[in-house]
């Protein structure tokens, strides 16, 4: 088990960098993202109305979060499979569910003011690393189908 280890420690030392660069992110996500919702997700959100926003400005901060996240998730499973068509894939994915989710979150924004559950789940999905926690386990089962 030890050589194991010993054998996997850079894949394992990029896996503890990119984690914590995500607790990095998420730690200071105040700081570095313009995003009103913060604190109107934070409190009772039943009956209150969506939070005044820049939507250029909130556009551009979940982009960039999106593009943080997407490069660190990459590089992640790059580390883990270092299979090119696996990251090829990966960055197809990323880039459909940010033009799906970038999508909904504009149309619920404008035209759904009572949808502020869905708008709390689509804008999770942007700015969360939550794909990564679904491609990485879905990876692996294929690989291991493709062996037997």
């Amino acid at each position: 088990m030890l050589n194991k280890i010993l054998e996997h420690k850079l894949k394992i030392i990029i896996a503890i960098i990119v984690v914590l660069c995500f607790a990095i992110i998420r730690a200071f996500e105040r700081e570095l993202f313009y995003d009103p919702f913060l604190p109107y997700f934070s409190g009772e959100i039943k009956d209150m109305a969506f939070p005044q926003v820049d939507a250029l400005k909130l556009f551009e901060g979940l982009l960039f979060r999106y593009f943080l996240n997407t490069i660190l998730s990459v590089l992640l499973i790059y580390s883990l499979f270092q299979d090119i068509d696996i990251v090829k894939f990966s960055i197809f994915l990323y880039v459909f569910f940010l033009i799906f989710l970038l999508g909904m979150f504009l149309a619920i924004l404008n035209y759904y003011p009572d949808g502020s559950w869905l708008l709390f789940y689509v804008r999770r999905f942007i700015i969360q690393p939550i794909f990564v926690l679904l491609f990485i386990p879905a990876f692996y089962y294929q690989q291991q189908n493709l062996k037997k």
